[in-house]
């Protein structure tokens, strides 16, 4: 995801586990993305960086990694938020 030399776009990853934000980082690198990678511990961290005024500085994100299994606000929950908002409607996941 890269464009002129800079960054183009950023991804939401949505993950508890330590291990699984590490390697996920990992792989994104050894394919060569090049986006910045936005984490979120829960889902409802998630919904609060995907709300205007929850911290969504960064925009919309380009994708979302969702893991399933969260606390607080499961990926199910999120999924469900996200396709209930027009300006998150359309995000892949």
């Amino acid at each position: 995801m890269r464009h002129g030399g800079q960054r183009s776009g950023n991804i939401l990853l949505v993950e508890d586990n330590d291990d699984d934000v590490f390697l996920t980082l990992r792989a994104l690198r050894r394919i060569g993305v090049d986006a910045q990678v936005i984490v979120a511990r829960d889902g409802v961290e998630a919904v609060e960086r995907l709300t205007p005024d929850g911290g969504g500085a960064n925009g919309v994100p380009n994708v979302i990694l969702l893991d399933l299994k969260l606390p607080r606000m499961n990926g199910v929950e999120v999924l469900g938020w996200l396709r209930s908002h027009e300006a998150t409607r359309n995000i892949p996941v």
